[in-house]
């Protein structure tokens, strides 16, 4: 299946959830927001959040600096 992840489609398998797609692709998750079809998902719900075909995905991350 595929999904949008910031502006890009990719493919996934049908099992992957929030959890494990931002495990992959940040190396830092404490930094990250995600938002999934422009609806954010707290943190607390990645591991049930599975994803589906279509979805469109943004993952933010936080950088300090000065």
């Amino acid at each position: 299946m595929n999904i949008i992840i910031n502006g890009k489609t990719i493919a996934i398998n049908a099992e992957t959830t929030l959890s494990s797609l931002i495990q992959k692709k940040c190396p830092n998750p404490q930094r990250v927001i995600s938002e999934v079809n422009e609806r954010i998902i707290k943190r607390h719900d990645w591991d049930t959040h599975a994803l589906k075909d279509g979805d469109q995905i943004e993952l933010i991350t936080f950088v300090g600096g000065g």
